[in-house]
């Protein structure tokens, strides 16, 4: 799989729109295609371009039947109709591309690299953010990225989540690192700092299956498993110190969920400093959610090699702290 079909667009059909802006081409649905999806009739009629690119061109109103737009790619088809086709490159097809960017690079030898990522910075191209992300950078620093599905991306950390990435060079090292992640052997621990002093044992393991939030689609909630659809999450948290305005903790990832450490840690009624889509509230300086993954362990899929990796906690999780009267000591 190459970056361009991640993206909707394969190679072939990167080279064919690279030498037009824009192409119309008409077509008539045959008997083959009588009562299918228009996506699926397209996808016969021209083969050449992906189900997924069609359906974008789609969603542009770029697709006519019987000369009117068509917006949806359920609707059907009759032999005998008339389609035009205006190909262009679309949003999407265009975000897997190199931008020069400075990215933090802790280690690197010729299968992978670990980096830093600044909060702030997406991961991955998605809507509302086509442009400006980390894959982009990757691209732009070394022209391997380009053959490795998403420049190598194993596993993302949330936009204004700092922190610990590894990311492979080549698809051998990205396929044993995909292995590593799903076998739970990559060891990623995190500091985050939480509202509410806290009580009790000073270390916790959550165990909370995770699933989009039935009340709220944006957000991801602990869910019952025999009433909602989710998937187990666990994650170790110890409390490092507090204060009664909050406390200070380390969390250990035992599975890989969307927003896992921020459920988990709200679900114990200690969200996360900054984090208000859980309930969390800024604090000066504090304006994002206080999570940092400060340490990557694991085993290099190609050498053998125990590698582990520290990054320093960033200046406004340093100034929280201090502000808390707290002294940062790594775990």
């Amino acid at each position: 799989m190459s970056l361009e079909a991640d993206a909707g667009l394969n190679a072939d059909e990167a080279d064919a729109l690279s030498d037009a802006e824009s192409e119309l081409r008409p077509m008539q649905i045959g008997t083959e295609q009588h009562a299918a999806r228009l996506d699926r009739a397209l996808v016969d009629l021209v083969p050449e371009f992906s189900r997924s690119y069609l359906q974008q061109l789609l969603a542009q109103g770029l697709v006519s039947l019987n000369g009117k737009p068509v917006l949806k790619a359920s609707a059907r088809v009759k032999a005998g109709d008339h389609v035009v086709l205006e190909m262009r490159p679309t949003v999407q097809s265009q975000a897997f591309r190199p931008e020069p960017m400075p990215i933090d690079v802790v280690y690197e030898d010729a299968h992978l690299l670990v980096v830093n990522k600044p909060a702030g910075l997406v991961v991955h191209p998605a809507p509302g953010n086509w442009s400006g992300t980390l894959l982009n950078g990757l691209l732009a620093r070394d022209e391997k990225a380009l053959l490795v599905p998403r420049a190598g991306i194993v596993h993302r950390l949330d936009k204004d989540t700092s922190g610990l990435m590894v990311v492979a060079r080549d698809r051998a090292a990205m396929d044993a690192l995909v292995a590593l992640i799903a076998e739970r052997k990559v060891q990623r621990q995190y500091l985050a700092l939480a509202h509410g002093a806290w009580t009790g044992p000073k270390t916790r393991t959550v165990n909370a299956p995770i699933g989009r939030d039935p009340r709220n689609r944006l957000r991801m909630a602990v869910v019952d498993l025999a009433i909602h659809p989710g998937k187990t999450a666990r994650t170790d948290i110890r409390c490092l110190d507090g204060v009664d305005a909050g406390c200070w903790v380390q969390c250990t990832l035992h599975t890989g969920r969307t927003h896992q450490i921020r459920v988990h840690m709200a679900s114990l009624k200690h969200p996360l400093v900054g984090d208000s889509l859980y309930g969390g509230t800024p604090i000066d300086p504090m304006q994002r959610q206080a999570l940092h993954a400060y340490r990557l362990a694991f085993t290099h899929p190609v050498t053998g090699e125990a590698l582990e990796f520290h990054a320093p906690l960033p200046d406004d999780m340093q100034r929280l702290l201090s502000s808390w009267g707290l002294r940062y000591n790594a775990p």
